[in-house]
Protein backbone atom coordinates (compact mmCIF):
# COMPACT_ATOMS: atom_id res chain seq x y z
CA UNK A 1 0.00 0.00 0.00
CA UNK A 2 0.95 3.65 -0.30
CA UNK A 3 0.97 5.93 2.73
CA UNK A 4 0.78 9.61 1.83
CA UNK A 5 2.08 11.88 4.59
CA UNK A 6 0.99 15.52 4.53
CA UNK A 7 2.44 18.27 6.65
CA UNK A 8 -0.26 20.66 7.86
CA UNK A 9 -0.83 24.05 6.23
CA UNK A 10 0.15 27.45 7.65
CA UNK A 11 -1.29 28.05 11.16
CA UNK A 12 -1.68 31.17 13.25
CA UNK A 13 1.04 32.25 15.67
CA UNK A 14 0.17 32.00 19.36
CA UNK A 15 2.25 33.80 22.00
CA UNK A 16 2.43 32.48 25.54
CA UNK A 17 0.70 35.71 26.63
CA UNK A 18 -2.18 35.02 24.27
CA UNK A 19 -2.69 31.57 25.78
CA UNK A 20 -2.64 33.05 29.28
CA UNK A 21 -5.45 35.43 28.33
CA UNK A 22 -7.60 32.78 26.65
CA UNK A 23 -10.72 31.09 28.04
CA UNK A 24 -8.47 28.25 29.22
CA UNK A 25 -5.36 29.99 30.61
CA UNK A 26 -2.36 27.75 31.02
CA UNK A 27 -3.62 25.31 28.40
CA UNK A 28 -1.65 24.21 25.36
CA UNK A 29 -1.57 26.34 22.22
CA UNK A 30 -3.59 24.78 19.43
CA UNK A 31 -3.65 27.24 16.53
CA UNK A 32 -6.07 27.05 13.63
CA UNK A 33 -5.05 27.75 10.04
CA UNK A 34 -4.56 31.23 8.66
CA UNK A 35 -6.50 32.29 5.57
CA UNK A 36 -3.43 31.46 3.49
CA UNK A 37 -3.22 28.09 5.22
CA UNK A 38 -6.82 27.34 4.27
CA UNK A 39 -5.95 28.06 0.65
CA UNK A 40 -2.95 25.74 0.88
CA UNK A 41 -5.11 22.99 2.37
CA UNK A 42 -7.65 23.30 -0.45
CA UNK A 43 -4.93 22.45 -2.98
CA UNK A 44 -4.66 18.92 -1.56
CA UNK A 45 -7.93 17.95 -3.23
CA UNK A 46 -6.51 18.22 -6.76
CA UNK A 47 -3.01 17.13 -5.71
CA UNK A 48 -4.33 13.77 -4.53
CA UNK A 49 -7.15 13.38 -7.06
CA UNK A 50 -5.35 10.61 -8.95
CA UNK A 51 -4.77 8.53 -5.80
CA UNK A 52 -7.22 5.84 -4.74
CA UNK A 53 -7.62 7.07 -1.18
CA UNK A 54 -9.08 4.38 1.06
CA UNK A 55 -8.38 5.98 4.42
CA UNK A 56 -7.85 9.46 5.85
CA UNK A 57 -6.10 9.94 9.18
CA UNK A 58 -5.26 13.09 11.07
CA UNK A 59 -3.46 14.38 14.14
CA UNK A 60 -5.83 15.71 16.83
CA UNK A 61 -4.32 19.22 16.62
CA UNK A 62 -6.40 21.95 14.98
CA UNK A 63 -3.84 22.83 12.30
CA UNK A 64 -3.81 19.23 11.06
CA UNK A 65 -7.58 18.80 11.24
CA UNK A 66 -8.09 22.05 9.33
CA UNK A 67 -5.68 20.90 6.64
CA UNK A 68 -7.52 17.60 6.21
CA UNK A 69 -10.98 19.21 6.07
CA UNK A 70 -11.15 20.04 2.32
CA UNK A 71 -9.89 16.59 1.35
CA UNK A 72 -12.33 14.94 3.75
CA UNK A 73 -15.21 16.89 2.19
CA UNK A 74 -14.12 15.92 -1.32
CA UNK A 75 -13.82 12.24 -0.33
CA UNK A 76 -17.12 12.29 1.56
CA UNK A 77 -15.59 10.74 4.65
CA UNK A 78 -14.68 11.84 8.15
CA UNK A 79 -10.98 11.58 8.96
CA UNK A 80 -9.96 9.25 11.75
CA UNK A 81 -8.18 11.11 14.53
CA UNK A 82 -4.98 9.39 15.67
CA UNK A 83 -3.73 10.76 18.99
CA UNK A 84 -0.22 9.41 18.45
CA UNK A 85 0.22 11.61 15.36
CA UNK A 86 0.29 14.75 17.54
CA UNK A 87 3.43 16.87 17.34
CA UNK A 88 6.18 16.97 19.99
CA UNK A 89 5.07 20.51 20.96
CA UNK A 90 1.41 19.58 21.49
CA UNK A 91 1.55 20.59 25.17
CA UNK A 92 3.36 23.89 24.64
CA UNK A 93 1.67 27.17 25.65
CA UNK A 94 2.85 28.94 22.47
CA UNK A 95 3.30 28.21 18.77
CA UNK A 96 5.71 29.94 16.38
CA UNK A 97 5.40 29.06 12.66
CA UNK A 98 8.73 27.89 11.30
CA UNK A 99 9.17 30.83 8.89
CA UNK A 100 9.09 33.20 11.91
CA UNK A 101 11.22 31.09 14.23
CA UNK A 102 14.61 32.61 13.38
CA UNK A 103 13.33 36.01 14.52
CA UNK A 104 11.09 35.03 17.42
CA UNK A 105 12.79 31.92 18.86
CA UNK A 106 16.41 31.86 17.63
CA UNK A 107 17.51 29.11 20.03
CA UNK A 108 14.85 26.73 18.72
CA UNK A 109 15.73 27.76 15.17
CA UNK A 110 19.41 26.87 15.67
CA UNK A 111 18.49 23.40 16.98
CA UNK A 112 16.19 22.87 14.01
CA UNK A 113 18.94 23.89 11.57
CA UNK A 114 21.15 21.30 13.27
CA UNK A 115 18.49 18.66 12.66
CA UNK A 116 17.65 18.29 16.34
CA UNK A 117 14.37 18.19 18.23
CA UNK A 118 14.03 20.42 21.31
CA UNK A 119 16.21 19.30 24.21
CA UNK A 120 13.24 18.29 26.36
CA UNK A 121 11.93 15.76 23.81
CA UNK A 122 12.58 12.09 24.53
CA UNK A 123 13.55 11.23 20.95
CA UNK A 124 13.40 7.40 21.27
CA UNK A 125 9.96 7.59 22.90
CA UNK A 126 8.68 10.09 20.33
CA UNK A 127 10.03 7.93 17.50
CA UNK A 128 8.38 4.82 18.93
CA UNK A 129 5.06 6.67 19.27
CA UNK A 130 4.93 7.93 15.69
CA UNK A 131 6.28 4.67 14.25
CA UNK A 132 3.54 2.77 16.06
CA UNK A 133 0.89 5.14 14.72
CA UNK A 134 2.01 4.81 11.11
CA UNK A 135 2.42 1.06 11.34
CA UNK A 136 -1.14 0.70 12.65
CA UNK A 137 -2.39 2.72 9.69
CA UNK A 138 -0.43 0.51 7.31
CA UNK A 139 -1.83 -2.63 8.94
CA UNK A 140 -5.37 -1.34 8.40
CA UNK A 141 -4.78 -1.18 4.62
CA UNK A 142 -3.25 -4.45 3.45
CA UNK A 143 -4.15 -3.99 -0.23
CA UNK A 144 -2.79 -1.78 -3.00
CA UNK A 145 -4.70 1.38 -2.14
CA UNK A 146 -3.61 4.64 -0.55
CA UNK A 147 -4.05 6.02 2.94
CA UNK A 148 -3.44 9.69 3.73
CA UNK A 149 -2.18 10.90 7.10
CA UNK A 150 -2.12 14.64 7.86
CA UNK A 151 0.34 15.42 10.63
CA UNK A 152 3.36 17.59 11.42
CA UNK A 153 6.92 18.24 10.29
CA UNK A 154 8.43 16.67 13.41
CA UNK A 155 6.23 13.60 13.14
CA UNK A 156 6.94 13.01 9.44
CA UNK A 157 10.64 13.82 9.73
CA UNK A 158 11.20 11.57 12.72
CA UNK A 159 9.54 8.63 10.97
CA UNK A 160 11.58 9.21 7.81
CA UNK A 161 14.76 9.27 9.90
CA UNK A 162 13.67 6.00 11.51
CA UNK A 163 12.97 4.33 8.16
CA UNK A 164 16.18 5.57 6.54
CA UNK A 165 18.47 5.00 9.52
CA UNK A 166 19.38 8.68 9.83
CA UNK A 167 20.95 10.03 13.01
CA UNK A 168 19.23 13.43 12.91
CA UNK A 169 15.46 13.37 13.46
CA UNK A 170 14.90 16.64 11.55
CA UNK A 171 16.81 15.96 8.34
CA UNK A 172 14.33 17.18 5.74
CA UNK A 173 12.88 20.68 5.31
CA UNK A 174 9.16 19.96 4.97
CA UNK A 175 6.96 22.76 3.63
CA UNK A 176 3.40 23.60 4.57
CA UNK A 177 1.10 21.07 2.85
CA UNK A 178 4.11 19.24 1.43
CA UNK A 179 3.42 15.63 0.41
CA UNK A 180 5.67 12.66 1.21
CA UNK A 181 5.00 9.13 -0.07
CA UNK A 182 6.03 5.85 1.55
CA UNK A 183 5.39 2.45 -0.03
CA UNK A 184 4.70 -0.28 2.52
CA UNK A 185 4.99 -3.92 1.51
CA UNK A 186 3.36 -6.86 3.25
CA UNK A 187 6.86 -8.24 3.81
CA UNK A 188 7.68 -5.32 6.11
CA UNK A 189 9.66 -3.28 3.60
CA UNK A 190 9.15 0.49 3.76
CA UNK A 191 10.34 2.48 0.74
CA UNK A 192 10.45 6.28 0.85
CA UNK A 193 9.31 7.17 -2.65
CA UNK A 194 9.15 10.98 -2.51
CA UNK A 195 9.75 13.67 0.11
CA UNK A 196 8.06 17.07 0.25
CA UNK A 197 6.22 17.33 -3.07
CA UNK A 198 5.19 21.00 -3.35
CA UNK A 199 4.25 21.64 -6.99
CA UNK A 200 0.58 21.89 -6.00
CA UNK A 201 1.24 24.71 -3.54
CA UNK A 202 4.48 26.36 -4.72
CA UNK A 203 3.00 29.78 -5.40
CA UNK A 204 1.37 29.87 -1.97
CA UNK A 205 4.61 28.86 -0.27
CA UNK A 206 6.29 31.82 -1.94
CA UNK A 207 3.69 34.00 -0.23
CA UNK A 208 4.46 32.35 3.10
CA UNK A 209 8.17 32.99 2.68
CA UNK A 210 7.41 36.69 2.41
CA UNK A 211 5.30 36.79 5.55
CA UNK A 212 6.74 38.79 8.45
Amino acid sequence: MQLVLVRHALPERIHASDAAQSDQPGGPADPALTELGERQAARLVDALAADRVEGLYVSPLARARGTAAPLAAALGRDPEIVEDLREYDADSDHYVPVHEMARLDPAAWERMLAGLLPAHVDVPAFTARVDGAFERIIAAHPGRGTAVAVAHAGVVNTWLAHLLGLARPLTFPLDYTGITRVLAGRDGRRVVRTVNEIAHVGDLLAMTAGTE
